[in-house]
């Protein structure tokens, strides 16, 4: 067998059909089950675009209605799951909190070894309520916070915020942030999707291959750009009463010299985008509402430096984390947690795949070329 024939990283191989999404080379935009994601961005709720990737349709008005009722009555924190929370160290990464829960929130499940698809949706939908107490608690306990129970008038976004805070964001934040769970929602046949997918090959549960996932979403190749993006503007220097200009010129000097050295600088390019991440405009105008509410144009200032200078030094654009962290970042959640925001968004696409994997099932079990030493044996 030549080097040719083995496709390191699986690149290009096209390994199964999917409907969830895709990335539409012709107008570069990523859709769901068809639509183009910015349009869901700029009308749909978070829970309309989770039923639409469980289904393949958006929600009636009686199907929505439904599911926030059912999303609205589990949305608290099981006290064992506080517990099980509880026993790991604060300086433990929130990635393995997030992990942990939903391994336990698995065992816990009274359908766990049911995979008919009306358990496994039960199971999708009931994690999509569950998992945001996970992540605002976890915030709180690192800051000697009491949990914050949800409340149920508020919608998914909004009251993820209250968990978090425990006050009510304003409304174009609540905004901000539906669009954000909305872009991270889905994006196909990526490494965390696909490992969901094979561990579910394996007819294994759902909760063990959303906990899976997580774990692969935890490597810094596939998640956590939106955590580097922070700890860039960081290194930097975020300095409240530095104009946008004065930002951007610090931030393009710190870029060139990071180039210059061969520094790997995270929350640029995509290996499935060509002309640039089709949902960065969107995200990015999240961002600037965002700026805009907590009158800090210094932050538009870093964004716009690093930006220019990554564009005319490799002519390589912003992918969706770019945005994002700094909109995290505004909103008040400590940087250790976007990637955790990440995934309560990607339950949604993880979830739609795993039912997909399932309802057309073949084991994932590629072949390998060997390369070790001959057939030797003991004397």
């Amino acid at each position: 067998m030549s080097d040719k024939d083995v496709r390191k990283g699986l690149a290009g191989v096209v390994a199964d059909y999917t409907a969830v999404s895709k990335v539409n080379p012709d107008s570069n935009s990523l859709l769901y089950r068809g639509y183009p994601v910015q349009e869901l961005a700029a009308s749909k709720s978070f829970e309309e675009v989770a039923l639409l990737l469980w289904s393949g349709e958006l929600p009636t008005p009686e199907e929505l209605a439904d599911f926030e009722t059912f999303e609205r009555a589990n949305r608290s924190l099981d006290p064992m799951i506080k517990a099980a929370i509880d026993l790991l160290p604060l300086d433990c990464h929130p990635m393995d909190v997030g992990r942990t829960a939903v391994s336990v929130l698995g065992a816990a499940h009274p359908l766990a070894e049911d995979s008919s698809p009306e358990a496994e949706l039960n199971k999708a939908k009931s994690l999509f309520a569950q998992f945001p107490a996970v992540v605002a608690y976890d915030q709180r306990r690192r800051r000697s916070l009491a949990l914050v129970e949800p409340r149920a008038d508020l919608d998914y976004s909004a009251n993820f915020l209250w968990m978090t805070f425990g006050e009510e964001a304003a409304p174009e934040v609540v905004d901000a942030f539906r669009v954000s769970m909305v872009l991270y929602a889905e994006h196909s046949f990526n490494a965390s999707t696909f490992t969901a997918r094979v561990v579910t090959s394996t007819l294994s549960d759902l909760h063990s291959a959303v906990t899976a996932a997580i774990g692969a979403l935890k490597g810094p190749l596939h998640g956590g750009a939106n955590e580097a993006v922070m700890h860039t503007f960081t290194e930097i220097g975020i300095r409240a009463d530095e104009s946008r200009e004065e930002a951007a010129a610090r931030a393009k000097a710190w870029m060139e010299e990071a180039l210059a050295a061969k520094k790997k600088v995270m929350g640029f390019g995509h290996r499935v985008y060509k002309h640039g991440d089709s949902r960065v405009p969107t995200m990015k105008g999240a961002l600037e509402k965002m700026i805009a509410h907590y009158n800090r144009p210094e932050m538009m200032g870093l964004y716009d430096g690093l930006e220019q200078a990554m564009e005319e030094a490799k002519q390589i654009k912003p992918n969706l984390d770019y945005p994002a962290g700094p909109t995290y970042h505004l909103m008040g959640f400590d940087t250790d947690m976007f990637t955790p925001i990440f995934i309560a968004a990607r339950i949604t696409g993880w979830t739609a795949h795993i039912m997909e994997q399932r309802a057309t099932n073949a084991l994932i079990r590629p072949l390998s070329a060997y390369n070790g030493v001959d057939e030797r044996h003991v004397s």
